[in-house]
């Protein structure tokens, strides 16, 4: 517990120098303290979800970095199921294992904590120093068992939130976590809107699914079934191992993935090169399995386990409303939402319902589905993406006011850095300006393909635009993010049935359409959405084209035209003649139509000597005519 006034100790607390750094070659953020507070005290006990009152409760927590004298970086890390407040950093210089996230937190890292205040707590019902059904109740003397409350993720947060209130912080800049530390940020977002800035959302979903529900419920049910259970009265020393090893190996295969497991294990053998005939463990993957529940039984607590597992099964924060819109309609906080390819125990579809219930209620929120084959866990392994749009996401939450430095294009976190030579290869985008020209001040847009956000960026600083990104691209996708613009990964060709008729007042779809499968399909779908769609694209009508084919043979690359033909996305050859076409034959009406080229726009023989062409195109049955 810290002594005297919090906020002075928490400000004053490293300005000393370094955090002791340990003799070993971990790359770890130090020596770091759990420290442990008692809150709630009666007669200000917190009042439960279940109606039940508690106080006082005590929590155990870490800190890392420094908190500002505006007391404005402060970042709450909420842990998942087997997680604790140890996240970062070692407890003394003989530890082999840091914090269970050091991986993310730390000076450079994902959550820097040269820029970060971090703070790190064990939940309500936890068993690693906050009062859980393992600690003891205070009016018996004796541990709490099974006459501990039934507790909620909300109750959870509530006494996140009293720690907050202690350590004399008014507002988070951010509230981060995975799975079930991803329930806590979301019920942050809605629970305290005023109180949270920004929120992260990693593998997880706004309610806990019936194949999780099932999963929770078996695992319960192994513990439960241990004769060793005693009611929840067990022993300390020794409790329903057993089934507590049991529900961990059950929970841990859905933490996985088949690809990660056949990477793994395969079918190879432990001690073998043969089968056994016997019923004990062979495989790897079985072995694997008992180390995982050998060591988590030496760990926790098995009615911890039951609390923790409920509560998840009971989250759902649309349950007190007529729906997942109305309930996020709460949200004040910025959004951003990362899921994981193999991820099928909180699939990507779960992270993109609370994604696009945002996005309908106009909240600015981002979205990245991660590619990774390591099942549920990537939320903790795929530290280098997940670093690196959280450091993204979290400047420009803390600096709202920087100027992205996005136009003209700059290397994001240093990859595939531009040489000079290759920046001025680039074509100028002169249907960029356009763009920007045609969109009115203080539109609303969705920008279809939207590369790294350039138009975007364009737009919200020359336009005060409200731009929101779709992108198919992972990587580019996380350079919109780092350089401040909302963007979601999603594919048009998939359509937008998440977004609602008229929801935007224009959607933008800038040299794109030729490698769309099915433009009709996009287009109809575009213009369902916005009052306005712009579209442009490269003209393959084009002279330059004509003459590569006639002259040389070949298939034509050209600025417009980049890549060779085995490596070209496009999908389709279009001409402007052939678009014309296009929208008479679906009845999008031709709202404009401009010509241009490097140098500007041109109107004389435009389908021999425009490069591209953009069009302002109207709802089925609202055009017909063409205005240059």
């Amino acid at each position: 517990m810290i002594a005297g006034n919090p906020l002075v100790a928490l400000v004053n607390s490293r300005e000393s120098g370094p955090m002791e750094t340990p003799d070993n070659d971990m790359n770890t953020i130090g020596i770091v303290k759990t420290e442990h507070v008692s809150l709630a005290a009666p007669p200000e006990e917190i009042t439960l979800d279940s109606g039940a009152k508690m106080g006082p409760i005590e929590v155990a927590y870490e800190t890392y970095g420094h908190l500002n004298a505006a007391r404005s970086n402060a970042v709450l890390v909420c842990h998942a199921l087997s997680g604790d407040a140890h996240a970062a950093g070692i407890h003394s210089p003989r530890d082999k294992k840091p914090g269970w996230w050091d991986n993310m937190v730390g000076p450079g890292k994902g959550l820097d904590t040269d820029k970060y205040f971090v703070i790190c707590s064990n939940i309500l019902g936890g068993c690693k120093g906050t009062t859980g059904p393992s600690s003891i109740n205070p009016a018996t003397g004796k541990q709490y068992g099974l006459s501990f409350p039934v507790i909620t993720v909300g109750d959870m947060v509530r006494a996140q939130h009293a720690l907050i209130k202690y350590l004399g912080i008014d507002t988070l800049l951010c509230v981060i976590g995975g799975s079930l530390g991803g329930m806590q940020a979301l019920e942050w977002a809605t629970r305290y809107p005023d109180t949270v800035k920004s929120v992260v959302l990693l593998a997880a979903s706004h309610s806990n699914g019936a194949q999780q529900i099932a999963f929770d419920a078996v695992g319960r049910n192994a513990i439960q079934a241990d004769s060793e259970f005693q009611d929840g009265n067990y022993d300390a020393e020794a409790g329903p191992r057993k089934g507590l090893a049991i529900a961990r190996m059950l929970a841990h295969i859905t933490y996985l993935s088949d690809q990660s497991m056949r990477r793994k294990f395969g079918r190879t053998l432990r001690d073998s090169d043969r089968l056994g005939y016997r019923f004990t463990s062979e495989f790897n993957v079985e072995t694997y399995l008992d180390y995982q529940g050998e060591r988590f039984v030496n760990r926790f607590d098995a009615n911890t386990y039951l609390y923790v597992t409920k509560a998840m099964d009971y989250f759902d924060i649309a349950a007190d409303f007529d729906s997942l819109d109305a309930s996020l309609a709460r949200v004040k906080a910025k959004v951003l939402a990362v899921s994981f390819t193999s991820d099928w125990l909180f699939p990507p579809y779960m992270s993109q319902e609370v994604v696009y219930a945002l996005a309908r209620n106009r909240r600015e929120v981002c979205y990245c589905n991660v590619e990774s084959d390591a099942g549920h866990d990537a939320f903790l392994l795929e530290t280098d993406e997940i670093s690196r749009l959280v450091s993204g996401f979290l400047v420009h939450t803390l600096h709202p006011e920087r100027i992205c430095e996005n136009c003209p294009p700059k290397p994001c976190e240093g990859r595939d850095t531009p040489t000079p030579e290759s920046v001025l290869a680039r074509p100028k985008r002169v249907d960029y300006d356009m763009i920007v020209n045609l969109v009115d001040a203080g539109s609303r847009v969705l920008d279809i393909g939207c590369g790294e956000g350039e138009l975007l960026c364009r737009l919200q600083r020359n336009k005060s635009a409200v731009g929101l990104g779709m992108e198919v691209e992972q990587e580019k996708v996380i350079r919109c993010i780092a350089c401040g613009i909302s963007a979601i990964q999603g594919d048009i060709d998939q359509g937008l049935p998440q977004l609602p008729d008229n929801s935007f007042d224009y959607v933008l779809l800038s040299m794109t359409l030729q490698v769309i499968k099915n433009p009709a399909f996009a287009l109809r779908e575009m213009l369902r959405v916005g009052r306005k769609c712009i579209i442009s694209f490269p003209n393959f009508g084009h002279w330059k084209v004509r003459a590569t084919l006639a002259l040389k043979g070949r298939a034509p690359v050209t600025g417009h035209l980049p890549y060779a033909w085995y490596e070209s996305p496009n999908r389709h050859v279009l001409t402007i003649k052939d678009f014309r076409d296009f929208c008479q034959k679906h009845g999008f009406g031709i709202e404009k139509e401009i010509f241009l080229h490097r140098d500007g726009g041109t109107h004389l023989l435009p389908n021999l000597r425009a490069e591209e062409a953009l069009y302002v195109l109207a709802k089925p049955g609202n055009g017909g005519g063409i205005t240059g």
